[in-house]
C-alpha cells in the first residue's frame, strides 16, 4: 500500500465515521425539537444524512456526489446540532 492510498482510506473512513454519527444523532433527537430551532424536518435531516452515508460507503468522498455528501453531514454536525442541542426540554421551550 502506498502513502497516498493509505490517505485515501484515512479520508474515506473518517468520511464515514462523520456521517455514520450525523445519521444516528439526528435519529436520536426529538422531531420536535428540529421545528423548535427552526430548521429542516428531521425526515429532511435523516434523509440528507442518510443518503450521505450511503453515497460515501459507494463511492467515497472524494468524487462529484462524495463532496456534497460530506458537506450535507458536516452542515448537520455544526449548524443543526448545537441548535436543537441548545433547547431545553419540556414546555417552556417547545
Amino acid at each position: 500500500m502506498t502513502f497516498d492510498e493509505l490517505v485515501y482510506l484515512v479520508v474515506r473512513w473518517a468520511c464515514l465515521g462523520l456521517a455514520a454519527w450525523a445519521l444516528v444523532d439526528a435519529l436520536i433527537r426529538p422531531a420536535e425539537a428540529y421545528v423548535a430551532a427552526g430548521k429542516l424536518t428531521k425526515a429532511a435531516w435523516l434523509g440528507i444524512t442518510g443518503v450521505a452515508l450511503v453515497l460515501l460507503y459507494a463511492i467515497g468522498p472524494l468524487s462529484f456526489l462524495g463532496l456534497p455528501a460530506v458537506i450535507g453531514a458536516v452542515v448537520y454536525l455544526v449548524d443543526v446540532r448545537p441548535a436543537i442541542r441548545g433547547l431545553k426540554r419540556g414546555n417552556s421551550s417547545w
